[in-house]
């Protein structure tokens, strides 16, 4: 994994899913995270990653031969569009519905999408409604 500058700032560093079928996780990630204009950053045999989204197979070295059991996880999105876009793609590739877009009594403003990935896992899609934020990301360059 080559990675000269990364964007932190967010609450999670990174997460890691073990999955069993690397090829549909890989359609279904590339595809929900794409409407979010989060590109994949990289994969090999057995791994692919995204931002701090790191999805691999049990027989990868970090994965220790295990799947991950079923998580909630939400990714941010630029606005309420943006969400829609992440629903339906994750739908067309290969996600089960489990909350079509649309406002949630969490706080006023939160809209979110929920699909289950192709493991099961909850993936959200939220836009906290307008706001102001201090940056986008961290910045983080690699000395070498």
């Amino acid at each position: 994994m080559e990675a000269s500058e990364l964007h932190r700032g967010r609450l999670i560093d990174h997460l890691q899913l073990v999955v069993r079928d690397l090829d549909a996780s890989r359609r279904f990630y590339e595809a929900a995270l794409g409407a979010l204009e989060v590109p994949l950053g990289g994969s090999g045999d057995d791994w692919f990653w995204a931002d701090e989204l790191f999805v691999s197979t049990a027989g990868s070295e970090a994965a220790q031969g295990a799947l991950t059991g079923r998580h909630h996880f939400a990714f941010q999105a630029r606005d309420r569009a943006m969400v829609e876009a992440f629903h339906a793609a994750a739908l067309a590739n290969g996600g089960t519905d489990n909350g079509a877009p649309g406002e949630r009594p969490y706080h006023p403003g939160y809209y979110g999408a929920f699909v289950l990935d192709p493991d099961g896992n909850n993936v959200e899609a939220v836009y906290h409604g307008p706001a102001q934020r201090s940056a986008d990301s961290v910045r983080i360059t690699f000395e070498e």
